[in-house]
């Protein structure tokens, strides 16, 4: 019997993963190296958690925490 595809990420979650606002993420989803949507809803996109969590380790620079500030 087929597992399906894996988690599934709409772009409400995938702007909360990343830390920015649904607009900011519509820009991030236009760069030729976004992953490509598993599938397009009537309404919506929705992409592989797989690969959104791939393009995030190897495209997002790690966001700087409080103790990375100079005291």
């Amino acid at each position: 019997m087929d597992r399906g595809p894996g988690q599934l990420m709409g772009p409400y979650e995938i702007a909360q993963r990343l830390g920015v606002s649904r607009q900011r993420f519509q820009q991030l989803a236009r760069y030729p190296t976004f992953p490509k949507p598993y599938q397009e809803l009537r309404g919506m996109k929705v992409w592989l958690a797989d690969d959104i969590e791939r393009w995030i380790k190897e495209y997002r620079q790690p966001r700087p925490t409080e103790d990375d500030t100079p005291a």
